[in-house]
């Protein structure tokens, strides 16, 4: 009996490491990508769900890893801070601010951001001021709306649907011609980027358009087991189909990011952030 709670005791030792060291760590991915639609190569990162968290003071081993990648463009995803009432929205705006004025910079809200501006009874002036702070340095959100890299011949959308599709322990389903109300038209022979935080709808995202779409939010399912992935995503729906990585259907691609931070569920087991690199290859 004795040995067995030996045994158990490292086995909890052991966990706790596993998850002090995976919480407090992130590592660089990269994916490559061809298509005959751009105009030449295009090298960016991807940044999601990093949710206030601090990798050194101003977040300083970041910064320090993603200028070592000299990306042509930076792409977020959202949830750069986590809605909690009373929280600073500085530090997040100071983070996006700083890569705004080294690199051209394409921000597309996730559901933090969303609920800011939703729900001003609840978060005060955070909305407010995060918006404020951002503007200052010239960031301007990609809400439902277009933008192009010329040069790339890529076109980058940044979608924000509805709250209901965020519901926790159920996924709504959402009709075939929602985005089309919501969403620009795609620019006929262009790549196009489709900045969607919940990749639960990768099928409609794809019978909309776009040809690779990133996504977030659900943290790579907190915790990662061999053979079966993520565990649990944020909307506490267990072994999530798309947990993180890429993901390919019908012509389209989904890279989902197992994010830089975390919230609700604040640990990360066997399942360590993600600084996404995508290179996307022209092909003949």
């Amino acid at each position: 009996m004795q040995i067995l709670w030996v045994l158990i005791a490292c086995f909890i030792l052991g966990m706790t490491a596993v998850m002090i060291y995976d919480s407090n760590r992130f590592r660089k991915v990269t994916y490559e990508l061809e298509s005959h639609k751009i105009k030449k190569d295009f090298r960016f990162l991807f940044l999601s769900d990093l949710h206030n968290k601090q990798y050194g003071a101003m977040n300083e081993k970041l910064l320090a890893a993603i200028d070592a990648c000299h990306p042509e463009a930076i792409l977020i995803g959202g949830d750069i801070l986590t809605a909690t009432p009373g929280k600073e929205v500085a530090p997040a705006a100071e983070f996006v601010s700083v890569l705004a004025g080294k690199y051209p910079l394409y921000y597309a809200n996730g559901n933090h951001e969303q609920r800011l501006e939703l729900y001003p009874e609840t978060y005060g002036e955070m909305g407010v001021e995060f918006e404020r702070l951002l503007s200052e340095a010239g960031i301007h959100r990609l809400v439902n709306e277009r933008t192009e890299d010329e040069a790339c011949g890529v076109e980058i959308v940044g979608c924000q649907i509805d709250r209901q599709f965020y519901k926790r322990f159920q996924k709504v389903s959402m009709p075939g011609d929602y985005l089309q109300t919501v969403l620009p038209e795609k620019t006929p022979g262009m790549y196009t980027v489709l900045l969607a935080h919940n990749p639960d709808y990768f099928e409609r995202y794809r019978e909309w358009g776009a040809d690779l779409v990133l996504s977030g939010h659900v943290h790579g399912g907190v915790m990662r087991l061999p053979f079966f992935g993520g565990v649990i995503g944020t909307n506490f729906r267990l072994f999530p189909k798309y947990d993180g990585g890429l993901f390919r259907e019908d012509g389209a691609t989904m890279i989902v990011s197992r994010g830089l931070g975390a919230h609700t569920i604040p640990l990360r087991i066997w399942n360590p952030a993600e600084l996404v690199e995508i290179v996307i290859r022209k092909t003949e």
